[in-house]
């Protein structure tokens, strides 16, 4: 692990800044370092306020959009609401379809299957809109690169509504209304939208029409929220609002969907990492072993019975994708071995009977191993697709640009991406694809990174700081959970390994004159010989609380040590 310090703000600025806030100065630096430098962003940042949220109709095409639909309502059409099948688009057809059906009935969800249709907008969809007679569809976190479907609606009649967050090619689609904040001649404020965040502002931009305040669909925040963690778009700005304000519905007033969910685990409160790591997978779940259908059903579902049942469902899903995933990772990693590819800059891995659903999922293990650039392929129809997942600070996507002359089709975003191509290409596009990692790659980027706020002493972790960094969350990208370093710490002989095979490190530990203080580093079992004996060692941590027995504490949770 590289251990990478964050520069520390000029002290200047640390002292006027924690002089406003009546704050400390580790406080202050941690604000400064997620640029925020005066009172009135500190209040921003601190207490998100749904008021700021900007104008829906500062994004290109919202007026278009919005006349559309309204123009649909008034003639009767049928409008079908069309999501890609993870998170992201699943809560956004949740969220579009409930919002229109609370006042117009001929609305209708669509998600493609993900074998026989794969990613986006399809051709197979959009006759099924015209076999239906749907004339509108709105399209959710996919669609913006869907130039040739949108033209084959088109001579169909049917009009396409576009809502997207990818980044768009040099044309656009010929529909109706992009929505998308990362297209060039868009002027909103904030380009880092999820695509169920797009679907928002355009039910906040219809609500506006209608009448409706804000506080008329908050109840919506919970879908935007989770898809916001699942989507792993940085928590800063309207995110953050978002991300905030959702987390309070999921807690306090959740749908019957996630309550479903919600009702069979033993959690008082949920943070976002929970949303990320047991909603989120359940409701992937569906749409990787099964059809993506199941977790809108979930989600729009108002009866608690049927929820259950939908939920026990979904539970099973996942269970099965858990298996699945262990075990092509497996063997993924013994096909590294055994073709010698160990000391590559990428791992590029492929079985034609690997299951789809969970490719990128086995991309992501396989990083945890070897830390590079990764994809992995499987056989999908006559072709073959892989999921790419990517390395901190190296952009996945324009690598594949640099192979684009071996691709059929892909999209996505820096560090996850999707492609297809034909069989007869695969070698070539793997050696094509190291070449490229080979040649504009930085090195130390091969290794993984720590990236550390501050230098602290253990003297500094008190309650009180507890509670102000409790204050910074909801924690993502952009919007880190502080991480800290504090040196010539030592065991007070209490360390051991803990879980099965002492896969973990468990310690008590003091620095000079401090009190002790405990440490959980999990997966770090193998660091035991560093800290017995009483040995000084450096610890990098972020600062957690434990719940033992009714009793709260605070904890490191330990992240390396050296």
């Amino acid at each position: 692990m590289r251990w990478t310090i964050k520069p520390k703000p000029k002290q200047e600025d640390i002292d006027a800044l924690a002089d406003a806030l009546k704050v400390d100065d580790l406080v202050a630096q941690l604000l400064l370092q997620r640029g925020i430098s005066t009172y009135d962003e500190a209040k921003h940042f601190f207490r998100p306020q749904l008021s700021d949220l900007h104008d829906p109709f500062l994004m290109k095409d919202m007026d278009i959009a919005v006349h559309r639909i309204e123009e649909a309502i008034a003639n009767g059409e049928n409008i079908l609401v069309y999501g890609d099948y993870d998170v992201d688009g699943t809560t956004a057809v949740a969220l579009m379809s409930s919002y229109l059906l609370s006042y117009y009935p001929n609305v209708a969800t669509y998600i493609p299957d993900r074998y026989d249709e794969g990613y986006g907008v399809s051709f197979k969809g959009i006759d099924f809109a015209e076999d239906n007679g749907f004339s509108l569809i709105i399209a959710l976190d996919c669609g913006v690169k869907a130039i040739d479907k949108v033209a084959y609606a088109q001579k169909k009649g049917i009009d396409f509504i576009i809502c997207d967050h990818h980044r768009p090619g040099t044309i656009l689609p010929s529909a109706v209304a992009v929505l998308d904040p990362k297209r060039e001649d868009c002027s909103y404020p904030y380009d880092e939208l999820c695509g169920c965040g797009v679907g928002f502002k355009l039910i906040q931009a219809l609500g506006t029409r209608r009448g409706e305040t804000i506080d008329d669909v908050i109840y919506y925040l919970d879908l935007v929220a989770t898809a916001i963690g699942a989507d792993i778009v940085p928590i800063t700005g309207e995110n953050r609002i978002l991300a905030f304000y959702g987390l309070q519905v999921i807690n306090q007033q959740p749908r019957i969907g996630f309550k479903a969910i919600i009702d069979q685990i033993n959690k008082k409160e949920l943070t976002i990492t929970d949303v990320v790591f047991i909603i989120a997978p359940r409701i992937n779940a569906a749409g990787r072993m099964k059809h993506g259908q199941h977790a809108v059903n979930l989600l729009t579902e108002t009866d608690m019975g049927q929820a259950l049942k939908f939920a026990a469902e979904i539970e099973k899903f996942n269970a099965d994708r858990k298996g699945l995933d262990k075990s092509i990772t497996e063997e993924a990693l013994v096909q590294i071995k055994e073709n010698g590819e160990i000391e590559g800059f990428t791992s590029v891995v492929y079985h034609d009977s690997w299951h789809k659903g969970v490719i990128g999922i086995v991309a992501s293990r396989l990083i945890e191993t070897y830390y590079r650039p990764t994809l992995v392929f499987t056989k999908s129809g006559d072709k073959l697709a892989a999921s790419a997942r990517s390395v901190k600070g190296f952009d996945v996507y324009n690598a594949l640009e640099g192979c684009a002359d071996y691709i059929e089709q892909f999209g996505g975003h820096k560090y996850a991406a999707g492609l297809t191509l034909l069989e007869e290409q695969y070698h070539n596009f793997k050696h094509q694809f190291e070449k490229v990692v080979k040649e504009t790659i930085e090195p130390h980027l091969l290794t993984p990174e720590i990236t550390i706020d501050s230098k602290i002493t253990l003297k500094q972790i008190t309650p009180k700081l507890m509670r102000i960094l409790k204050q910074f969350a909801p924690f993502g990208p952009g919007n880190m959970s502080p991480v800290f370093m504090a040196e010539n710490v030592a065991d007070t002989g209490y360390a051991k390994g803990v879980g099965a095979n002492g896969a973990h490190l468990k310690v008590a530990v003091v620095q000079q004159d401090s009190y002790k203080i405990d440490g959980i580093g999990f997966n770090l079992g193998d660091k035991l010989p560093l800290v017995t004996g009483r040995k000084p060692f450096d610890v990098v941590f972020s600062i957690d609380e434990n719940e033992w027995q009714g009793t709260v504490s605070l904890q490191l949770k330990i992240r390396d040590i050296k």
